[in-house]
């Protein structure tokens, strides 16, 4: 298995300001941490024939198998795919989860995008290596597969890259470190990139210190007084046996969360209304944010990062109170670390240059990914000169995990429009396109269109602080 090798060529105005900082000498985050050699890669583990979940159409073939590297995989090619005409969707996964690969968790992709399958074309999704953050290693191996496709079932007409939420981040950075380039055409020939975490892992994940530090202010339970306290970025310490549910159990405790607000006391009330009014995401999401900001930053600090912070607080503005007293006064304050910054932003963080036709999907209410980060990705291929490749449709729908099947075929099909015959789409083409498409795939009257063509997003300092640069 090779190493991940981080890409700072020409780097960015950001870049250079984290480099002066003194992050030079970046680690890749596959590495830091890892006390064990790097396990030598095995062969390839050749396709194995599986029972396809019934959520694929009948007669669709599936496979399953290991890539060499430590990643599980799941194949499905639709009845009648000839690669000759095929295409074939390479497909991303959100997350990260922080356990060990699960090949379940590659099945349960294909259930639940199943209508890529639908829609005529095969699709192909890894686990990744490992657990836990790490986009670039995340980018790796998702074209591991590919080329694993491509040996097996031979090289389609067309491939398209699809990043869903945090695979959102791992297409896009796909989509630089394999662009064209003179002599070097790209594996793929197209990006989607739905409900994505967008602009690197800084920017994306900030709030979440800010959620811990508020949430710690206002509740005082995470860590309780009689337990050992550990600054909040570090997620949680290394042996700590705190579960999902006792968290959850805190939670209510402070903010009567999962009860409706008549059955609250009148201080869980105003305790959640002081969490939400500072950190402005929804209570529906509150937990799911939590959780992240306590596992996953455990898991990114502590293993990838060296014990680093790569967050920090100082100058941010909490408005609200809490007992009568400023909010803002009672906010423990935390400085990043430039190396962890520039480690983070070195393995996640995209540049905008690549210049495969890419489409962005984004519900306006996503409580989990916002949708102003799609303005950071706009500026960063703003700064590349790819903006031009760039198309971003937006929906009226509050989720973030899974749109309208409608929707989604209808963008797969103004993609390879735009790459077959040059017709570049727009807002206004996908919703029309979409409305032909309902009567054969929103078959439950529950996957039609909401698409808001005029819709564009507020810049993503509009909802969370601004910080140093990245």
């Amino acid at each position: 298995m090779r190493k991940t090798a981080f890409r700072l060529c020409r780097p960015s105005t950001a870049t250079r300001v984290l480099l002066a900082l003194g992050a030079a000498s970046l680690v890749p985050l596959d590495a830091i941490g890892r006390t064990d050699a790097a396990p030598a890669a095995r062969l390839d583990t050749a396709p194995r024939s599986a029972t396809c979940p019934k959520e694929v159409p009948a007669g669709t073939r599936c496979f399953s198998g290991a890539d060499g590297a430590g990643a599980f995989y799941w194949i499905a090619i639709p009845q009648g795919w000839q690669r000759q005409q095929g295409v074939l969707v390479m497909h991303a996964h959100g997350g990260p989860e922080t356990g060990a690969p699960d090949a379940k968790r590659s099945e349960a992709d294909l259930k639940r995008w199943a209508i890529t399958v639908k829609a005529g074309h095969a699709w192909a999704g890894s686990t990744y290596r490992r657990g836990g953050y790490g986009v670039t290693l995340a980018a790796e191996d998702t074209e591991r597969l590919r080329q694993l496709f491509v040996r097996h079932f031979g090289q389609p007409r067309r491939t398209l890259l699809h990043g869903q939420s945090y695979g959102g981040g791992v297409a896009a950075k796909a989509a630089e470190m394999y662009a064209p380039a003179p002599g070097r055409p790209s594996p793929y020939d197209g990006v989607l990139l739905t409900s994505g975490v967008l602009g690197g892992g800084n920017s994306a994940y900030e709030f979440r210190l800010d959620l811990r530090a508020v949430y710690q202010a206002v509740c005082q339970n995470h860590p309780r007084a009689d337990e050992p306290q550990y600054p909040l970025w570090q997620g949680l310490p290394k042996d700590s046996k705190l579960t999902r549910e006792q968290l959850a159990a805190r939670v209510k405790e402070c903010t009567g969360a999962g009860l409706p607000r008549e059955q609250r006391s009148s201080q869980q009330n105003a305790n959640m209304a002081t969490i939400l009014g500072a950190v402005k995401i929804p209570e529906r999401s509150l937990q799911g944010h939590l959780n992240w900001a306590t596992w996953l930053f455990q898991d990114l600090v502590q293993e990838r990062l060296g014990g680093r912070n790569p967050f920090g607080n100082t100058g941010v503005f909490y408005p609200g109170q809490v007992n009568g007293q400023p909010l803002d006064a009672q906010v423990l304050r935390y400085s990043a670390d430039p190396q962890a910054q520039g480690a983070l932003a070195a393995d996640s963080r995209t540049t905008g240059r690549t210049r495969l036709p890419t489409l962005t999907l984004h519900a306006i209410d996503d409580p989990t990914a916002f949708v102003e980060l799609e303005s950071v990705y706009r500026a960063q291929r703003e700064a590349a000169g790819t903006a031009d490749q760039l198309v971003r449709v937006f929906s009226s729908e509050r989720e973030h995990s899974y749109l309208s099947d409608t929707e989604y075929v209808a963008l797969f099909d103004q993609l390879l429009g735009w790459i077959d015959q040059g017709a570049k789409p727009t807002p206004q083409s996908v919703a029309l396109r979409c409305d032909t498409l309902k009567a054969r795939f929103d078959t439950d009257s529950k996957n039609g269109c909401h698409l808001r063509p005029a819709w564009q997003p507020e810049r993503l300092e509009s909802r969370v602080p601004a910080r140093l640069p990245h």
